[in-house]
């Protein structure tokens, strides 16, 4: 290199040196709160001016959000999330606190009244039932049983009274000779009729079901049930089962969700949903967006100003930060259009 070459070569590393330690300057101490605040009230301030549309491509972040849905849930992060919602559940808080201090009871009525008044929504999906020979086989035996089970308390309330237990079984034998099935105990020959008509047992029980529903009592009943569980303290469910048994059944949801939320189907529904989101949102700048969501811009720029040093200060000892900036402005001070405006 020539002694005309070294001059600005020279010179353009002296002043890369002097703008590193510059900006190392501007990351450092009192001055990193009032740096990283200015970047972000300039940001916030450039980017007010636009609509989320225009600064933000809706095909991208469609496949942003399709990439996610496959990758995320089965993720190794994810993963370790589930195991300590698992440890969570388990354990417990460790100051146990009564639910009724976390979840008004206004709140429960509320959700309550609205969910009883869906009866007919619900009554028509339990008629679709009537469709699977599976669920009518599984309602004729579940009402065999119950029929079963009223004649056993029946009988067990008449053996106590002299003469009418066996009354009482006498007129159960004869009926049961009567209906062709001497062979059977009555309450298996109930069971059996009943099995034969599916259809009319899960009818039944539907009717059953939405008669009950209906009924005020219910929701007293279930309001009575929600005081008495808003008095119990939050706890860890060891007291009602195993760390595996939980881990099973968290195991088994979180396996659902990474099979179905990675369908193609389940993918097109999240585009449908970004679609929605610009179609709501996209007119909307980003403060206007900030307000919809009931932040502000300086509660932002104050949770940045109080992260930041963290993660600058840790770069700072480990030296990448410096690194950093140098390998950044480096090319620019290299470039032949420098050397030469400092020749």
């Amino acid at each position: 290199m020539t002694t005309n070459e070294s001059g600005p070569a020279e010179l353009a590393g002296k002043l890369l040196d002097a703008q590193v330690r510059f900006h190392l300057d501007q990351l450092t101490g009192d001055r990193l709160a009032e740096t990283v605040s200015g970047l972000a009230d300039d940001l916030f301030t450039a980017a007010g001016q636009h609509q989320l549309a225009d600064l933000v491509d809706r095909e991208a972040v469609k496949a942003i959000v399709a990439r996610a849905l496959v990758t995320v849930p089965g993720s190794a992060a994810v993963s370790g999330i589930v195991e300590l919602a698992v440890s969570v559940a388990y354990d417990g808080p460790a100051e146990p606190f009564p639910v009724g201090d976390v979840v008004a009871r206004e709140r429960v009525e509320a959700l309550l009244d609205e969910v009883l008044g869906l009866t007919p929504v619900l009554e028509r999906a339990l008629e679709r039932l009537t469709d699977s020979p599976q669920v009518g086989t599984v309602a004729s035996r579940f009402m065999g049983r119950i029929v079963g089970e009223v004649l056993q308390a029946n009988k067990a309330v008449a053996d106590k009274v002299p003469g009418l237990g066996s009354l009482m079984s006498f007129g159960t034998s004869a009926a049961s000779k009567v209906m062709g099935a001497a062979d059977k105990q009555f309450e298996g020959l109930i069971g059996d009729a009943v099995g034969k008509s599916g259809t009319f047992a899960v009818r039944r029980l539907n009717r059953i079901i939405i008669e009950t529903l209906q009924d005020p009592t219910t929701r007293e009943a279930v309001l009575q049930v929600w005081d008495l569980v808003a008095a119990e303290p939050v706890a860890g469910v060891e007291r009602h089962a195993t760390r595996e048994e939980i881990s099973g059944i968290v195991d088994a949801a979180h396996d659902l969700v990474i099979t179905t939320v990675g369908d193609a189907h389940v993918v097109r529904l999240g585009e449908v949903v970004v679609d929605a989101f610009f179609d709501r949102f996209g007119g909307f700048t980003p403060t206007e967006l900030l307000d919809e969501l009931d932040l502000t811009r300086d509660d932002l720029v104050a949770d940045l100003v109080r992260i930041a040093p963290a993660v600058v200060d840790a770069m700072q000892e480990s030296g990448e930060l410096e690194r950093i900036i140098r390998a950044r402005l480096e090319p620019f001070y290299a470039s032949d259009e420098v050397r030469s405006l400092l020749g």
